[in-house]
């Protein structure tokens, strides 16, 4: 790769991804669940500096608002809620369970890129076509009368994690306490 001739554009995706992916790792190793958790909000802010470095800054608003600012944030309030033991080792055991379960992600991995390669993927959206003036119009057009049910449904849900976090939560803390 010849780093002279590449522009400065796709360098700065390339430190982007860089930071996902090891972002992602961090995720993946950290015993901790608190730094997973902050790592967790690093990657999805690096999703969103991506959404905002190829032009769509809509995304962008809408990853860090929901993902970060509300999905994110309700990860640490239950994290916090539920009190686990704190261990800030950086070892991972590779036990049995931990084999099963990186063979079927990579199975996984492997079939969705078989998947993604085989797919004849058309240039335009058969749902959504924006001209450049309207785009946030139109896609509260279609989330409000199009998908409003599938939007209701991901609020609902939500609302019913939230609800059952808490729960569990209390319900720990009860049997503590006696």
């Amino acid at each position: 790769m010849d780093f002279l001739n590449m522009s400065y554009q796709l360098i700065v995706a390339y430190l982007i991804q860089l930071g996902i992916y090891i972002g992602a790792l961090a995720v993946i190793f950290f015993n901790n669940i608190v730094y997973a958790a902050i790592s967790l909000a690093l990657v999805l802010s690096l999703i969103a500096l991506l959404y905002l470095f190829f032009d769509a800054d809509f995304l962008a608003v809408t990853q860090i608002l929901i993902y970060v600012g509300a999905i994110n944030v309700l990860i640490l309030f239950a994290i916090m809620l539920i009190s686990l033991p704190k261990s800030s080792t950086f070892i991972f055991y590779f036990t049995k369970k931990s084999q099963i379960s990186a063979f079927a992600c990579i199975s996984l991995f492997v079939l969705l890129v078989k998947i993604i390669l085989q797919t004849p993927w058309s240039t335009q959206s058969s749902y959504i076509l924006l001209n450049e003036n309207n785009k946030l119009d139109q896609i509260g057009i279609y989330l409000l009368s199009n998908f409003l049910l599938p939007f209701e449904l991901i609020s609902l849900l939500l609302l019913i994690a939230l609800i059952g976090a808490v729960s569990i939560a209390r319900y720990q803390n009860t049997e503590e306490t006696e």
